[in-house]
């Protein structure tokens, strides 16, 4: 499809609210379908390479480089490598508690719960006529900052090494909050596409895991957890990079009238983010997501001194738990494949069930490994981590790729970057519940650095909670994904009428189309017909 066309369409779609998003025209297909040819092996080849190329024509070049420079780079390779390298900076430098540790991996959401916030200033705030150019620029240089501090500061006091750590992960959630507003943005207009965007970014934050994985014990076996920290300096680098070249159209500087009236719309968002989760197919599917991953409590602390324990524990190097964590990253990526193949299409409902009950399941593997359990039958403790962490990473990434398009459906167009950051935020608020959860488990459980005869207990508790999240499923609608779960249409209330205008005029989205946020009417797909 060229960019013409393109453009034709999400004009379209822009100026006609009460039409579903453009379905993609079967030239844009042929992308997927690799041609006929008598070498399979070469047609297998080059499907990924066509599959970018029709992303890159229908969206943009440098969208999908921001993808890889954040999902990959910062998300993919900074997140993993720092969840090894900060593990041992706990551990060996600082030297805490595991149920310590589990707390204060809590505090690393904060950042991530405030997404809306980030979202707020993205969507409303544009600096120098950008909205998203100088947010990658800021989180870039706080991660920089972080880093060199964290690295270069000696022993530092607790609390100072968790503010430093902290800010590392804020200049991930700013970056990330940022990104997927462009996600949030290019899935309203071109709904067909939604699904491969998340694949896109799921299979680079894979990538990068898996790199940052394999290097992480190398590091921290060479230079030390705390030089290895130093490290995570350059992907917040690229992040100042991408900043300059990512492609924005830029808006107008405002004036003073036009100030006042972006300061209005906060307002006006904030009411339309409001309208939107009082709407039943938002706020259960919102709860849902809040409790599955809240009640699936975090034992990693206590089950990572437990592998590196001489004496408890089967003793593992940090090469080889990085070599773990890292094939465990090459798993993530076939969960993506293998929901990008065959599971996109089903139905959340009937999918997130499925994937739940897996996970509960396959919970039990780390239960029958701390009994060790797998040496009775006559399984090597290497071995048998690994299979259990490739069996974890697979149900785990394809439990997490229906809710993040579910999350991308849910949000309205105008107001998206911000409501998919409150989403976000309330997923986040799950992980903060999951790891102060865990790590009061862990402490009520006696689990310390060198007492790990209750951890397994621990363990069960947590695998019933997961089976447990089964009872909630009614709260995920049986829509397909590539419904449209919330519609966007005037507004026929009596403000919005009134309002309407104003907002045509002055409330432009990146591409220069014009949108609504007092005009905004969110409705139920029963309703759709009628608006």
């Amino acid at each position: 499809m060229g960019s013409l066309e393109t453009e034709k369409l999400v004009q379209d779609s822009l100026s006609d609210h009460h039409k579903p998003p453009p379905l993609l025209p079967p030239s844009t297909a042929t992308y997927f379908q690799p041609k006929a040819s008598k070498n399979r092996l070469l047609s297998l080849l080059l499907e990924p390479i066509q599959w970018l190329r029709m992303l890159s024509d229908n969206l943009n070049p440098t969208f999908v480089l921001g993808v890889f420079v954040v999902y990959g780079l910062n998300q993919g390779f900074a997140g993993s490598f720092f969840k090894v390298v900060s593990d041992y900076y706990w551990k060996d430098v600082q030297r805490v508690q595991p149920s310590a540790v589990q707390l204060y991996i809590g505090f690393y959401y904060i950042p991530w719960i405030m997404k809306p916030l980030w979202g707020l200033l993205t969507d409303v705030f544009p600096v120098m006529g950008y909205r998203r150019r100088p947010y990658f620029v800021a989180s870039g240089i706080l991660g920089v900052a972080s880093a060199m501090a964290v690295a270069a500061g000696g022993r530092l006091l607790v609390p100072l090494a968790l503010t430093f750590l902290m800010g590392l992960t804020a200049s991930l959630a700013i970056a990330d909050v940022t990104i997927d507003a462009c996600v949030a943005h290019n899935s309203i207009k071109m709904a067909a596409l939604a699904p491969d965007m998340q694949s896109l970014c799921g299979l680079c934050s894979s990538a990068g895991a898996l790199i940052g994985y394999s290097t992480s014990g190398f590091f921290v076996h060479h230079i030390g957890a705390q030089g290895a920290l130093g490290v995570l300096a350059i992907p917040p680098a690229a992040l100042i990079v991408l900043g300059f070249v990512i492609h924005e159209v830029r808006t107008d500087v405002l004036n003073s009238e036009k100030k006042k009236k972006a300061t209005e719309k906060i307002g006006a968002a904030v009411r339309g983010m409001y309208e939107t989760i009082k709407l039943p197919q938002v706020w259960k599917p919102s709860l849902y997501m809040y409790l599955s991953f809240s009640l699936n409590i975090s034992t990693h602390e206590g089950q990572f001194y437990w592998y590196t324990d001489p004496k408890a524990g089967p003793a593992f190097s940090q090469e080889f738990v990085g070599t773990v964590y890292a094939i465990g990253a090459l798993a993530s990526m076939v969960g993506v494949l293998i929901y990008q193949k065959t599971l996109k299409d089903c139905s959340f409902r009937k999918l997130l069930f499925s994937v739940q009950l897996l996970y509960g399941v396959t919970g039990m593997l780390d239960l029958i490994f701390v009994r060790r359990w797998n040496l009775a039958l006559g399984v090597p403790d290497w071995f048998f981590v690994i299979a259990e962490e490739c069996v974890s990473r697979v149900v785990s990434r394809i439990r997490w790729m229906p809710m993040i398009v579910l999350s991308t459906k849910l949000c309205p167009l105008g107001i998206e970057g911000m409501f998919f950051a409150l989403l976000m935020c309330i997923d986040s608020l799950g992980f903060l519940s999951s790891k102060m959860g865990g790590g009061l488990v862990l402490n009520l459980m006696h689990v310390t650095r060198t007492d790990f005869s209750n951890l397994w207990l621990a363990l069960l508790i947590r695998n019933v909670l997961r089976l447990a999240t089964l009872g909630l499923i009614f709260l995920v609608p049986e829509a397909e994904q590539s419904d449209v779960i919330v519609a966007s249409g005037a507004s026929s209330n009596k403000r919005g009428n009134e309002n309407a205008k104003d907002a045509d005029d002055d409330d432009d989205d990146d591409d220069g189309h014009h949108y609504r946020h007092e005009g905004l009417q969110l409705v139920p797909m029963s309703e759709k017909s009628e608006v």
